[in-house]
């Protein structure tokens, strides 16, 4: 299994080191170089939103998964306890759907709806993540439009 090793640094280095995650809590942001190798600069923002880090006092996990849909790879993934998991190609329509939802849950979060964060249970319909990769997208995604 792939692992990565983090860092905790103020600024994040012109040059990436491979399978290194750079982690500024004083910029709130997560950088590393994609992990299929391709050397794209993958930022993801930790912000009630977006990302969560967790840290266990050895090893980090970033919750939601790293979709790179405007990279040429494509690649997903998961990072969890500084593991890589490895997960499926998104169809055109599923990266269109979550987009939706994505921008959906920042205006309800930021427009006065929802002050909490939306990566608890009842409101990241629409984002993989490992334990429910399994369960549908599509359900999902009804689901969270249900609750509209």
């Amino acid at each position: 299994m792939q692992r990565v090793e983090h860092r905790f640094v103020e600024f994040v280095p012109e040059q990436l080191e491979p399978n290194t995650l750079y982690i500024s809590m004083d910029y709130a942001t997560v950088v590393h170089s994609c992990l299929c190798g391709c050397g794209q600069r993958v930022i993801t923002p930790l912000t009630p939103t977006d990302w969560h880090l967790a840290y266990d006092g050895e090893a980090v996990s970033l919750s939601r998964s790293i979709g790179n849909w405007s990279f040429p790879c494509q690649s997903h993934y998961w990072i969890e306890r500084n593991r890589v998991h490895w997960a499926g190609a998104w169809s055109k329509d599923k990266i269109e759907a979550n987009r939706a939802a994505d921008l959906e849950l920042k205006r309800r979060f930021y427009e006065g709806g929802s002050r909490k964060p939306v990566l608890d249970d009842s409101d990241a319909q629409g984002f993989d993540r490992p334990d429910e990769a399994a369960a549908g997208w599509r359900q999902r995604l009804r689901s969270w439009l249900s609750r509209r």
